[in-house]
Parts: C-alpha cells; sequence; structure tokens
C-alpha cells in the first residue's frame, strides 16, 4: 500500500468526530431546522419594546432589560450549540432547546386560562408581533450568511489540509514517519472529516510499531467512509501484529464483501494471517516442550548452545550441523531451532561464515557447506516461517547462484534440493521472486542439461516450477536476448551430447515461457533459434530414438508458439520448416502427426510459395486422410491447413475435389459442435466450388440445409457465419437447381442477404 493518500490515526479524546458527506448534509439540513427553532425562541424572548415598565417604576423596568439580556445570552449561547461539530455538544443544545419552547408553550397555555388583568402587555401585542417577525428575518438572514461563511472557510480549509497531506506523503515516502505523523494531524486540525489523512496517518502508525492508533485512525476513516478498502486494509495489518487474529479475519472478510474483485489481495491477507498464527502456535507448543523437559526439545538448544562457541576447528562445526540435522524430527524443532537464533550461526560464527562463503573451497569448507544445506533442508521443509527467514539472511541470499554454479556436484546437487523446497509451493515461489535476482537463474539452471545425473531432472523440475510466476517471466526479460537466447541454441544444436530428457523438458520450458510477449517476440525474432529448431528436427528424424521423439515433440510445440509472431524472419524460414513438417506427416507416432500439422496450420499464411511447395508434395490428399479419422485437435490444425491452400491455390482445390469425393469429410466436419472447425470447412467448401462439378455432386446431399442453419444464425460466431453464407450464395450461382431445395427450406431471405459476401470475394 503506497503512500499516496496519507495514513491516519484514532484523533485523540479532545478531537471531535469527523463528519461524512452524507453526515454534513444531514448537519446542514438540521442547522437550517435548528435555526428555525432557535428564531421561535429568539422571537419569544421579549426585546425591550415589549418591557414596558408597569407601575413599579424605574427598578423595576432595569430589572426587565437585564433579564431581556440574559435571555439573548442564552440563545446565543443555543445558537453555538446548534452549529457546533462536536455531536455531544450540538445533541446538547437541541435538547435545551426543546425543552424551553416546551416550557414556553406551557406557559402560553396557563396564560391563556389566567383571568388577571394584562391591559399593559395587550397593548402592545401588535408591537410584539412585528418584533418577532424582525427578529426572525434578521436571524435567518444571519444564519445563511453564516452557511456561506463556513462553506468558504471548508474550501479554504480542504486546500490546506491537501498540500499538509503531500506534505506528509512526502515524508514518508522518506522514511520520516514521526514527521509524517505531525503532517497529517495538522491536515486533520484543518479537516477533522478528511478520510485520506487518517488512513495515510494510520499507515505511518503501523510503520512506527503503534499498532493501537492506527487502529483508532482506521476506525475514524470508516466514519468518513463506512467502505474505505485501505482502511480495513490497514487495520487488519494491526490487529494481525497485535496478534488479534479473529479481528485481522474480519477486516479483511469486509474487504471482500465490499468489492468481490480484490479476492487476490483477501486470499493474500488471509494467508498472512494464516501462517503468522501458525508461527505462533508452533513457538507456544515448542516452548511447552521446553518447560516440560523434553529430552527432543532440551537437545536442540544444547546444540545450537555447543555451536555457538567461538574458534573451534572447522570439523567440529560440521559434525555439531550434522547432529543437529539429525535431531530434527518435526516441527516442535524446526520451531525450537528459530527461537534460539539458529539462523544465526553464519552470522555470529566466523569460521562458519567464511567456510560458506568461500568461493574456492577445499574438502572440509566442502563438507560444511553441504552440512548446512542439508541442515536448512530439515530446518525449512513444509516450515513457511523458517523458509522465509533462510531466504532474507544476506549471505544465504548472496550465496545460492553461487553455489548453483560451484561446479561441486554434492553442493549443487544439495542447493537444489534446498531450492526445490521453496519452488514446488507457491509461498515458496513468491518468496523467491521476492528476495532473490532471478535474471541469471534461468542461464544457471539451464546448464544443467549437461549433466547425466539427477541434476538435471531437479533444475529443470525448479525452472518448470518458476514459469509459473510472472515475476520470475518478467526478469528472464533482462537477459534473455543476449544470453539465454544463445545458450538455448548452443543446447538444441547439441542434443547428442546433453541430457535428452532434460532436454525435452528445458523446450517446454521455453515454450511455456513464450507465454510472456516479450520473451517470445525475442525468440521468434532469432535467426539462431529458428535454425537450431530445424537442425534438431533432422536429428530426431533420424535418430528414432524414444528420448529425441520427446524433444521433437517439445520442439514442435515450441514452434507453434512462436508461429503466434509474424516477421521477415518467419517468412524466411517457411518453406524450410513447412518441408520439414511434411516429412513428419508419417511418423508412427500421432502425437508427432498432431503437432506437425499444428505447425503447418500456422507457418503457410507466412508464405505463398511454402504452400505451392506443400500442395506440390500431396499435403490435400494427407489433410483428407487424418481428417477422416482424427480427433478434433487434429480435424482443427488439418482443416485450416486445408482452407489455406484452397484460398489461393487452384491446384489445392481441385485436389481436394478429387480427394473427397461428393464433400463427405467437409459435410461431416461441418456438422461438428467446434465452429473453428465448421467456419474453416465452409471457407473450403466455397472455395472448391468453383470447380466445374463440384456443385452438382452435392444435388442429393443435405448441404444446403447445413449451411443455412449456421448462416441463419445458428453459430455465434459472426466469420462462421459469413464463410457459411458465401457457401451458400457460390452454391446456388454454380449450381441453380440447389435454389429449389432453398425455397423448400424458405431460406431465399438468407440467400439474398449472402450475395453482399458472394460479390466481395
Amino acid at each position: 500500500m503506497a503512500a499516496s493518500e496519507a495514513p491516519p490515526p484514532r484523533p485523540h479524546s479532545h478531537a471531535p468526530p469527523p463528519l461524512t458527506l452524507r453526515q454534513e448534509r444531514g448537519r446542514r439540513r438540521r442547522s437550517h431546522s435548528n435555526g428555525a427553532i432557535a428564531a421561535r425562541l429568539a422571537a419569544r424572548a421579549p426585546g425591550p419594546s415589549a418591557m414596558a415598565a408597569p407601575a413599579g417604576g424605574q427598578r423595576q423596568q432595569d430589572l426587565d432589560f437585564q433579564g431581556f439580556l440574559r435571555r439573548v445570552d442564552d440563545i446565543t449561547n443555543l445558537l453555538q450549540g446548534l452549529n457546533s461539530t462536536d455531536p455531544a455538544v450540538k445533541e446538547k443544545a437541541i435538547a435545551e432547546t426543546e425543552k424551553r419552547l416546551h416550557d414556553q408553550e406551557t406557559s402560553k397555555d396557563e396564560e391563556t386560562k389566567t383571568t388577571v388583568n394584562r391591559t399593559v402587555i395587550n397593548t402592545r401585542a401588535s408591537d410584539m408581533a412585528n418584533a418577532e417577525a424582525v427578529n426572525a428575518d434578521v436571524f435567518l438572514a444571519t444564519l445563511e450568511k453564516d452557511a456561506k461563511e463556513r462553506a468558504k472557510q471548508r474550501r479554504r480549509n480542504e486546500r490546506l489540509a491537501n498540500a499538509l497531506k503531500e506534505k506528509g506523503n512526502d515524508a514518508f515516502r522518506k522514511g520520516d514517519y514521526v514527521i509524517a505523523i505531525q503532517r497529517y494531524t495538522e491536515g486533520l486540525e484543518k479537516l477533522k472529516d478528511k478520510q485520506e489523512l487518517y488512513t495515510n496517518r494510520a499507515q505511518a502508525y503501523l510503520k512506527m510499531h503503534e499498532y493501537e492508533k492506527a487502529i483508532a485512525d482506521c476506525e475514524w476513516a470508516l466514519k468518513c467512509n463506512e467502505k474505505c478498502i485501505k482502511a480495513y486494509f490497514l487495520m487488519g495489518k494491526a490487529h494481525l501484529a497485535l496478534k488479534h487474529y479473529s479481528d485481522s479475519r474480519q477486516c479483511y472478510e469486509k474487504i471482500l464483501q465490499i468489492d468481490p474483485q480484490k479476492e487476490s489481495l483477501f486470499k493474500d491477507c488471509m494467508k498472512e494471517v494464516n501462517l503468522e498464527e501458525k508461527r505462533m502456535k508452533d513457538e507456544e507448543r515448542a516452548m511447552k516442550e521446553v518447560e516440560s523437559g523434553k529430552l527432543a526439545a532440551l537437545s536442540i538448544k544444547e546444540l545450537l548452545q555447543k555451536l555457538d562457541r567461538p574458534d573451534q576447528n572447522i570439523l567440529y562445526y560440521t559434525g555439531g550441523i550434522r547432529l543437529l540435522t539429525g535431531a530434527m524430527k518435526g516441527c516442535t524443532e524446526q520451531t525450537l531451532f528459530r527461537t534460539n537464533n539458529g539462523f544465526s550461526i553464519l552470522k555470529d560464527n566466523e569460521i562458519v561464515r567464511r567456510g560458506f562463503c568461500a568461493e574456492r573451497k577445499n574438502t572440509a569448507e566442502v563438507d560444511l557447506s553441504v552440512s548446512l544445506l542439508i541442515l536448512w533442508q530439515a530446518v525449512c521443509a513444509g516450515n513457511d516461517e523458517n523458509q522465509h527467514l533462510l531466504l532474507t539472511h544476506t549471505d544465504v541470499n548472496a550465496q545460492l547462484p553461487k553455489l548453483l554454479s560451484s561446479g561441486v556436484l554434492e553442493i549443487q546437487k544439495e542447493t537444489l534440493a534446498l531450492i526445490s523446497l521453496y519452488s514446488e509451493h507457491e509461498n515458496g515461489r513468491r518468496l523467491l521472486v521476492r528476495h532473490q535476482d532471478l535474471t541469471k537463474w534461468l542461464q544457471i539452471l539451464m546448464t544443467f542439461v549437461n549433466s547425466t545425473d539427477a541434476r538435471a531432472s531437479s533444475a529443470m523440475n525448479i525452472l518448470s516450477d518458476l514459469t509459473e510466476e510472472e515475476g520470475f517471466k518478467t526478469q528472464c526479460r533482462v537477459m534473455f536476448a543476449t544470453v539465454v537466447l544463445p545458450l538455448f541454441a548452443q543446447l538444441l544444436t547439441s542434443a547428442k551430447l546433453v541430457n535428452q530428457a532434460a532436454l525435452a523438458h528445458c523446450i517446454g520450458i521455453m515454450g511455456n515461457l513464450c507465454a510472456d510477449v516479450v520473451i517470445r517476440m525475442q525468440m521468434a525474432e532469432s535467426k539462431e533459434c529458428w535454425q537450431a529448431c530445424l537442425k534438431l528436427v533432422d536429428e530426431c528424424f533420424d535418430v528414432r530414438t524414444l528420448k529425441y521423439q520427446g524433444c521433437l515433440f517439445a520442439v514442435l510445440g515450441l514452434m507453434m508458439n512462436l508461429l503466434l509472431e509474424s516477421n521477415a524472419i518467419i517468412q524466411d524460414f517457411a518453406v524450410h520448416i513447412s518441408g520439414r513438417c511434411m516429412s513428419l506427416l508419417g511418423d508412427k507416432d500421432g502425437r508427432i502427426v498432431t503437432r506437425a500439422i499444428g505447425v503447418l496450420s500456422r507457418i503457410l499464411p507466412a508464405s505463398s510459395l511454402a504452400v505451392e511447395e506443400v500442395v506440390k508434395e500431396g499435403v490435400v490428399k494427407k489433410m483428407i486422410k487424418f481428417l477422416k479419422a482424427g480427433g478434433e485437435i487434429t480435424s482443427s490444425y488439418g482443416i485450416k491447413t486445408l482452407s489455406i491452400c484452397t484460398r489461393s491455390n487452384r491446384q489445392a482445390q481441385e485436389d481436394l475435389v478429387k480427394s473427397d469425393k461428393r464433400f463427405s469429410v467437409l459435410l461431416k466436419l461441418l456438422d461438428s459442435k467446434n465452429e473453428m472447425i465448421v467456419g474453416n470447412a465452409a471457407f473450403c467448401l466455397g472455395q472448391c466450388l468453383a470447380v466445374p462439378g463440384a456443385a452438382m455432386s452435392l444435388l442429393n446431399s443435405s448441404v444446403v440445409m447445413i449451411l443455412l442453419k449456421h448462416a441463419g444464425g445458428d453459430a455465434t460466431r459472426t466469420s462462421v457465419q459469413e464463410n457459411a453464407a458465401i457457401a451458400l450464395g457460390k452454391l446456388c450461382v454454380a449450381e441453380p437447381r440447389h435454389i429449389f431445395q432453398l425455397r423448400k427450406l424458405n431460406g431465399l431471405a438468407i440467400l439474398n442477404s449472402s450475395m453482399k459476401y458472394v460479390h466481395s470475394i
């Protein structure tokens, strides 16, 4: 959460509660209403003109005038209370006003029942009425003026509060949270109902570990805006820090209720709460076992204390680390390792640290490093908190890439095993992406294809797992064209010298990386990459062993992905690529054949010369053969290949008419549930109707009804409707007798509408 909108804390007890926009409007309406009430009070308060001195004399007149002034002060105080921004003061003023009005009404009723002579007052009744009217008008005018002044003042305060918020944000970005809090607080003094100031101050309080204040500010922010997601997010963080797990979950659940689109954020937050709660429970359980005197728990602490002894022989530390590894039986021991500063072995012990970080290790240092790697596997297996602590350790973070490249078999093996603990799970992968610079990892792990042992498989599994993370793909872009692609091309051209199973896996991984547009473009524009792919196809075609079949299958899949791009390099290689695919159509492995057809369907649109070559080699007849027996994927690729060939090649059109007697294959495809197949089949049929006799061969078929169904709107894709309409129009033009069938089906209107497509061809 960036501090773009300043954080807020719970206001101090003396700060009045902020008002939402809706509450502010209500306040203004009540203010107007309250003003009317106060006007009534003011009008009923007898003014000096109504206080004519009775026969008692000047003294009584002075007393009456003083009483009048006191009433004016009382009404002024009530008016101030009614306009207060403090709800408590305002409510008290409203109650007092209503009480006074009630008392005056009661007094008035009693006066009407009194028979005492009020001649002096009564004679001035008209004067009192006039005074009341004047007082009310003046009072309302004063209220209106006051409202305008308040609006003007609020706009001024809004500008000041925004300026202070930006100053607070600037301090927050610099890490000066104390100053940030001061600026946000000053902003709230100008505008007490500005939600952003509360949430921004809460964010600053979180940085200062003042969690209660952060929660208080979030609560005030929610009074300003009850649907403020940031307030719930920050409050959830604060509750989590205070170990209020249930409250934290409730805050995050509120986020999802307010905006269901925040599901990803919600899941991440809930996962964090669950992990933190599990960590605390693990530590509590571990402490109980230590306190109960369990031998296994005590042994962890004792072993760590022994390893903490300085200036021992390196073999002493290696032996101690192995004993410690053997003591790791489960979660309790892993927790005790963590709570007893087990991860400080590297930091606090210079001999261990020097041996682990040495670039050229002697035998003893290799044994020490291997022992540490095995220990960390035991400590981190299934333990998210330990995985996080290990990966954020400065020395471990820096050494992992170096250990992978060390060339020492045992070190590489155990390093790969340790990294696998992370890559196999989502949390671990995210830790790697967040805390490791993975720009070189693709290059380093790809080199293990040269290994003939289990390291190759481990490295490829890690790479395969990492490709699931977008952050990994983003980091791979940095060195992909300059480092990774040359290495990959070298591996493809050295297929006989490397681990073929690992190479096949590696090719598949590169195919997955092509989901990233930037990476795919870089590969598709690499001439060396295409040359290496074709060389591998040739080698696999010649050798035909099971291992090579895996490489061939993978490289065809990679080529299909790369052919989602269109560029000059692809056009230059189109004839070579299509030629290799034609040679693979006779392979006994159906998976290879299907992918070869898939490559054809994507490469042929890039080159008319490639189309001519494959037509000469009998591609149409072969496609018809596969379409008769193939499954949906093969049919999809096959009919697309035919549609490309028949679009511009007369020989292909004639070959299709000869190979598919009475268009039985195309009619079958037109009944497919796959609209892509239907659309391409209709397109092929429309192209082939230009061949003499083709339309006549369909006279006794159901072709009109099928095309009419698709053209009439059964198909959801517009392109399918258009292709069917065009084929229907061409059919009736080529053989008018089909119009009789069309009339029976009441399809002339559709035919007429389809003619515009026919004329556009």
